[in-house]
């Protein structure tokens, strides 16, 4: 099990092209942690903007009736991918990962398997 801080830092070396990486509170828009971004790319205002796109997508499922857990959300932009995975288990209920990737340079399919493994190892 390793802590929030430990997660990041293995999120920014093991996944080629990320830019950033943040715990999310997505109840209060707060993030619990973040390292990268920079002058250009504020993390904070990030996850607290992206907690609305998890809110919403969770009462749509509600009205929908449907019984499924979201996994995770990819957001595509012209030269960045924002891949948000929601956290199961152990404290992590109404905590997501967000992660900002330069698309050139990152391999999506590996970035959400190890997103994957980093929760895994998440201790809240």
């Amino acid at each position: 099990m390793v802590n929030v801080e430990t997660s990041l830092k293995e999120a920014m070396t093991s996944i080629d092209g990320t830019l950033g990486a943040a715990l999310v509170d997505y109840a209060s828009g707060m993030a619990l942690g973040t390292l990268g971004g920079g002058e250009d790319f504020d993390l904070a205002v990030a996850a607290a903007g992206n907690t609305d796109v998890i809110r919403a997508k969770v009462r749509t499922l509600e009205m929908l009736g449907l019984q499924e857990d979201i996994e995770d959300v990819l957001i595509t932009l012209g030269k960045q991918y924002h891949l948000i995975r929601l956290l199961k288990g152990r404290g992590g209920n109404g905590l997501f990962l967000y992660l900002v990737l330069d698309r050139e340079r990152s391999n999506l399919a590996m970035a959400r398997h190890q997103l994957k493994r980093i929760e895994a190892d998440l201790e809240i």
